[in-house]
């Protein structure tokens, strides 16, 4: 059995309920809700893979609104004790998905607590090396690691992250859901 994780319930609204082989999680936002949910499920179950889908914004002008793998997270929201960001005082500063469950073009992300819309918070998280930015992926991955099952995290891009962002995520939320279930049925055949 594996788990299909999102943030939100609108991030799966393309998806049928039940889907064929798979448990349905949905966390809620953030990193805090994502650990807490994501270690209950995986405290409780056993799953032979996770496959989290969800929604982020693109920071990298380049990247087509389409669907890429993550294949790292790193956190933008924070700062070690020596004032480092993306350095947390005792998280590594990146964590890595295994390149042997990567089938597609992969891309990392940033990670941070709050929604970015708007050009000054890209233009600081861009020199972190992340492409994309959202909420959870950090923590899904970190949590996927403490307890040894195999992660893949999937994202549509739904935005830009600069100004009315917000807006734009809530337009296009059901169509990245739609994209994001066209792969899963032709990569897992559900």
């Amino acid at each position: 059995m594996k788990l299909l994780v999102a943030a939100l319930d609108a991030e799966l609204v393309a998806f049928p309920d039940p889907l064929p082989g798979f448990d349905r999680l949905v966390t809620g936002p953030g990193k805090l809700q994502a650990t807490f949910a994501l270690t209950r499920a995986l405290d409780a179950n056993s799953y032979d893979e996770i496959l989290v889908v969800g929604t982020a914004g693109a920071i990298d002008t380049l990247l087509d609104p389409t669907v890429y793998e993550i294949d790292a997270a790193i956190q933008h929201d924070v700062t070690d004790i020596d004032g480092v960001v993306g350095q947390h005082v005792s998280l590594p500063a990146r964590v890595v998905v295994p390149a042997e469950v990567i089938r597609r073009e992969a891309v990392t992300i940033a990670t941070g607590d709050h929604f970015v819309d708007d050009a000054e918070a890209v233009a600081s998280i861009r020199p972190l090396g992340a492409r994309l930015v959202d909420m959870e992926t950090y923590a899904y991955i970190w949590v996927a690691e403490r307890f040894g099952v195999p992660i893949r995290v999937l994202k549509a891009v739904s935005d830009r992250a600069q100004d009315g962002a917000i807006t734009d995520w809530r337009a296009a939320v059901a169509a990245c859901s739609a994209q994001l279930r066209d792969v899963v049925r032709a990569e897992y055949g559900v």
